[in-house]
């Protein structure tokens, strides 16, 4: 039996000093492996977005529109050093053209009002820009998963409760493969667990 499976986290090389694959690249890649659809998601900017698309059309596969963002662990107007310097992770994915109209205003927000150490939203952006977009907690840096590894049990249900709230059935709890990090398959248990718990589909994804 064939299994159907996109990657809908992915990053470029213009995910600085985090990936090096060109965009042609991964559409070759997709393409090889009878992949459908490919979602590109690089840190914080859509710099490859409109490559992409143009790309992937040509090569006959569906192209999905997303970032990679930085999260402020408080306000994105708050930059105090040490206390704002850890951003977890937040993959959004635009589902219309509403979607990536609010990528866009999320990028540009992100560097303009958000910006220390890197550009980052908060959780007052995501709620005013939510439409139109598909929200995925990656499995490493995700909010919840930094509250679980700090076994912070109260702090990540009460993360999980604002996604759910925020996205509804447009959020997805990532889950990936990397028994090369140490602790990463208990974690992987913990967040299938907090899936259930969630009603917050799991949704398999894997560096490229």
């Amino acid at each position: 039996m064939s299994v159907r499976f996109a990657h809908l986290h992915t990053h470029s090389h213009y995910s600085l000093l985090e990936a090096l694959p060109k965009i042609d690249e991964l559409i070759e890649a997709a393409k090889a492996d009878e992949q459908e659809a490919l979602a590109l998601t690089d840190t914080g900017n859509m710099y490859g977005a409109i490559d992409f698309y143009k790309a992937a059309k040509a090569a006959g596969i569906k192209p999905i529109i997303g970032v990679d963002f930085f999260v402020a662990p408080r306000s994105r107007h708050d930059k105090e050093h040490r206390v704002d310097d850890r951003a977890s992770r937040l993959v959004l994915l635009a589902k219309d053209l509403v979607g990536y109209k609010n990528l866009i205003q999320l990028v540009s927000k992100s560097f303009l009002e958000g910006f220390h150490l890197r550009p980052r939203i908060d959780r007052e952006l995501m709620e005013a820009y939510r439409e139109g977009v598909i929200a995925i907690l990656p499995s490493i840096e995700g909010e919840h998963v930094i509250h679980m590894r700090d076994t912070m049990r109260d702090k990540a249900e009460e993360a999980l409760a604002f996604y759910h709230k925020t996205y509804g059935e447009d959020l997805f709890l990532e889950i990936s493969h990397h028994p090369e990090i140490e602790g990463h398959e208990k974690l992987q248990k913990m967040i299938i667990e907090a899936a259930r718990a969630s009603r917050a589909p799991a949704l398999a994804a894997q560096a490229v």
